[in-house]
């Protein structure tokens, strides 16, 4: 079985604002991109017995935002192999009500954060409601890291060093942080090898192979293979385009005396049952 970690669920354009689908034209030279989500696509691009974690996005500073409902009701398509995540805007009223609402009525399994998008850092004190509430209902909590493509995004709320407070205060909340953190990947290796329950996953970043090939040269220098989640982004990629970027990383080094990543580490990665692992059986 694979587990993907992080897919998307939303409705496009109607969930962004112009201004939001302007500047994303910067991620793919010049281009607008197309984030239709369409269920039966990623399942033609997916092994059938992978499951799947998916999730909306709530930022108001950056021109985001899905309703859960829109999630569960994605979810709803095939029960079987989705598992829903809420999302909640913290710098918004009423974001405590979106939190409950998400997980006791509409079955959300965890809670997806977009700290760069939304302008606040996760180990600010407004968040100990959610971080408690995560820590007494056993909710993973998944945070996009990392590097964006939205003006004004600030990238100082991105810093993977934030989440260490909240990992010393909260030990119990399992936490994942998107995309190794890229380009800050050092900083997010060094905080999942001292915290237990702070993982990373490994969305959207194959199609850098070089950056790809170095970010995971740092997990399998620093010993923490068993601490990084497969994951996608779709729609940026997909599960089979993932897996083959993997399986070529070594490639690429041919002809070098360059250090070649662990294969077998790789394959456990991309089979890991990180559903087990973050209480989502």
């Amino acid at each position: 079985m694979i587990v993907d970690f992080h897919s998307h669920a939303w409705r496009f354009p109607d969930d962004f604002s112009e201004d939001f689908r302007r500047q994303a034209r910067r991620a793919r030279a010049g281009m607008e991109l197309d984030l239709r989500v369409e269920y039966d696509a990623y399942r033609r691009t997916a092994p059938d017995d992978t499951r799947t974690i998916v999730f909306g996005g709530k930022a108001r500073l950056s021109g985001l935002w899905v309703d859960d409902r829109y999630v569960a009701s994605y979810v709803a398509q095939d029960p079987q192999r989705l598992i829903g995540f809420l999302s909640v805007d913290p710098t918004q009223e009423g974001w405590q009500d979106e939190l409950r609402f998400g997980h006791e009525e509409l079955g959300l399994r965890g809670i997806k954060l977009l700290p760069m998008y939304a302008g606040f850092r996760p180990d600010e004190p407004r968040l100990d409601d959610l971080w408690q509430y995560a820590q007494s209902h056993r909710l993973p909590v998944l945070l996009h890291t990392g590097t964006t493509f939205i003006a004004q995004a600030p990238l100082e709320c991105t810093l993977p060093r934030h989440i260490e407070p909240v990992a010393t205060r909260f030990p119990d909340v399992k936490i994942i942080l998107a995309h190794l953190g890229h380009p800050y990947e050092g900083e997010c290796v060094v905080v999942a090898r001292k915290h237990a329950n702070v993982f990373a996953d490994i969305s959207a970043l194959h199609y850098r192979p070089w950056q790809f090939y170095n970010s995971l040269m740092l997990v399998q220098e620093y010993g923490v293979w068993d601490k990084v989640l497969f994951g996608t982004d779709y729609p940026f990629t997909n599960v089979n385009a993932t897996i083959a970027g993997l399986r070529g990383l070594n490639e690429m080094l041919a002809g070098t005396s360059l250090p070649r990543l662990d294969g077998e580490a790789i394959e456990a990665m991309i089979y890991r049952d990180s559903l087990s692992i973050l209480g989502l059986t």
